[in-house]
């Protein structure tokens, strides 16, 4: 079984999300597709000038997985700069936050990004072992999502 894609933090949505050669008309330029966390790669190391490891640690990958999403990153950005290709940023697997969460029941305990628990009842977030819905915030949420006194009163008031 392969395993699952980790989220990519990103702390910064381009503005722009597609840059094209000025000599040539759109419809007839080649694209590469940027992703959105290949983007915070070049931003956090290119542009703001930190080093891998604090570059990894800032976008919650290992340093291997950061050092290949960099090379795409500048791989796409040559092939564009130097062949006269469009630039396309989007999609990717990001995050702008992730949150610790722990199962009451089977005890596993994972990280997802907060737009995934963004429901309108906590109790419909299952847990993706065993399919619980006693689902509580890691130690470290601090405040994040349902982390708030709403959801550990709730948490409470079930479990």
């Amino acid at each position: 079984m392969a395993r699952p894609t980790k989220w990519r933090k990103i702390e910064h949505m381009p503005a722009v999300s597609c840059f094209v050669p000025s000599e040539n008309e759109v419809s007839d330029v080649p694209k590469n597709r940027l992703k959105l966390e290949e983007l915070e790669a070049i931003r956090l190391k290119d542009l703001e000038g930190f080093d891998q490891s604090e570059c990894a640690e800032k976008m919650e990958v290992s340093r291997p997985t950061f050092q290949r999403i960099l090379l795409s990153a500048r791989e796409k950005i040559a092939d564009s700069l130097v062949n006269g290709k469009m630039i396309h940023i989007e999609g990717g697997n990001f995050a702008h936050s992730t949150c610790p969460f722990r199962c009451l029941d089977c005890g596993k305990e994972w990280n997802d990004k907060h737009e995934n628990s963004d429901t309108d009842h906590q109790a419909d977030y299952v847990c993706p072992e065993c399919g619980s819905h006693k689902i509580a915030c890691g130690q470290s949420c601090r405040g994040k999502k349902w982390c708030g006194s709403c959801w550990r009163n709730y948490s409470k008031e079930i479990f």
